[in-house]
């Protein structure tokens, strides 16, 4: 018996909030909302006492699976890896599917966001590339070929 009823979010923690919405939002993704969350609620989910984030969820155009950001007030947020590959440990990748991988590729070189490493091809039916986004986030992209 399965107790998932949908995939609904994927949460990053980052510095610069603002930042990482703009990226993502450049990418095509709508802001949903904005909000800060505080108190017993958050503590208790969290395990963290006395915190305060504020959160920007984020939703693709077919309204799928969302992406939730989040940057703390209290306490201060701890450095993570940002130079990090794919294979340590931890979420490694946000993926999506583009309509132009080049053309995608092309506009994140252009703001400063370069290729993990190069444009590859899987089995002639998939285009694919890491981009290292900001904070280091790694932003895998589809194009599905023919």
């Amino acid at each position: 018996m399965s107790h998932i009823r949908r995939f609904d979010h994927v949460g990053i923690t980052v510095a610069d909030l603002n930042a990482v919405m703009a990226f993502f939002v450049g990418l095509g993704l709508e802001v949903e909302g904005r909000t800060f969350v505080e108190g017993e609620f958050l503590d208790t989910v969290i395990g963290i006492p006395d915190s305060r984030t504020e959160i920007i969820m984020l939703r693709p155009p077919d309204g799928g699976t969302r992406l939730e950001l989040s940057s703390f007030a209290r306490p201060a947020h701890r450095p993570g890896s940002p130079a990090a590959m794919a294979n340590e440990l931890g979420l490694r990748n946000v993926a999506f599917e583009v309509d132009d991988l080049q053309a995608t590729v092309d506009q994140l070189a252009a703001a400063g966001f370069g290729l993990v490493g190069g444009i590859g091809q899987y089995e002639h039916v998939w285009s694919m590339a890491y981009v290292r986004g900001p904070e280091g986030i790694i932003v895998s992209l589809a194009q599905r070929i023919g």
